[in-house]
């Protein structure tokens, strides 16, 4: 495919000589033109040359791209798609970066779960989620009773949450990294221990429960602590009750003992990290050497 592009000095070679660090230069419509046909070149080395310098004009690339998206060509649509996701990717992936480094031991867990979604899926819409979450509280709120016996409530909660709803623990939950992202555990009603329990706080601090999360070796649980009760929920066996005698017992048999701390209420930040850890873990554990390399990333910042 022979396809002149009318750049002078900006022709395939100098493209890729010139240095990372030059701003790339404005384009002209019929440039722009000239460079995205060559988006489907037969030639690999050409593609390659052509991806990197679309992504060197960042998100101006994107609005270039959009109309492509719809192209009736599919090795354009595919290949604009790609490029439009990975810029997308990238600045998901700052955003998410700079929150870690900014904030303390205790931030907003629901946004930071979100930020760490659209890491992998940009898309996501978070606004529809919180969303979601507010109609669930509010249904709940009209059926519960709050003066009740907490052992009763929660098992309103839990039918309403488990039952009519869905949600369930996914026991091949190391295998897919769906399983800890919590727009897919949303999407799909099944994940990991921690992000189930992720949904179930949020949920329930909405309606303003004493419930916080626990990690236990091995396992995550919520934990219902009032002036007069305390027991824990495992949400990822769809709310069934521990008692404190049931977490000890848990830790014997992971060889852990009680004055480790693992009964003590785990920050937002604690979380986090574990969340990226599971993430990093079954990444590393498929392969993908590259969402393991991102995911080290965001543990390193959470370790500061």
């Amino acid at each position: 495919m022979n396809i002149e592009f009318p750049m002078g000095s900006g022709c395939l070679k100098d493209m890729q000589a010139a240095p990372s660090n030059i701003r790339s230069p404005i384009l002209s419509e019929s440039q722009r033109f000239a460079l995205i046909s060559l988006l489907v070149d037969d030639d690999p080395a050409i593609y390659r040359t052509i991806r990197e310098k679309l992504l060197s004009y960042g998100e101006a690339a994107v609005v270039w791209l959009r109309p492509y998206l719809l192209s009736g060509d599919a090795m354009m649509r595919r290949r604009s798609l790609e490029i439009v996701h990975y810029l997308a990717r990238r600045n998901t992936d700052e955003r998410f970066l700079a929150f870690c480094l900014n904030n303390g031991e205790e931030f907003d867990l629901e946004v930071a779960t979100g930020l760490l979604a659209q890491t992998q899926y940009p898309d996501a819409n978070l606004l529809a989620y919180q969303a979601l979450f507010d109609a669930w509280a509010a249904e709940l709120r009209e059926r519960l009773d709050f003066s009740g016996q907490p052992e009763r409530l929660l098992g309103e909660f839990n039918s309403f949450l488990f039952g009519e709803l869905g949600f369930h623990g996914n026991d091949d939950y190391c295998d897919n990294p769906e399983n800890c992202y919590v727009n897919r555990v949303v999407d799909q009603r099944s994940g990991n221990p921690i992000t189930l329990c992720s949904i179930y706080l949020f949920i329930a601090r909405r309606l303003r429960l004493p419930i916080s999360g626990i990690g236990l070796p091995g396992h995550f649980l919520c934990r219902f602590q009032s002036s007069t009760r305390e027991f824990y929920i495992d949400v990822f066996k769809e709310g069934q009750f521990w008692t404190k005698a049931d977490c000890i017992k848990h830790l014997i048999k992971t060889s852990h003992s009680l004055q480790e701390g693992y009964l003590t209420p785990v920050s937002s930040r604690r979380m986090l990290l574990r969340m990226c850890a599971n993430l990093h873990q079954t990444c590393s554990k498929l392969d993908m050497a590259d969402e393991a390399s991102r995911m080290q990333r965001y543990l390193v910042a959470l370790a500061k």
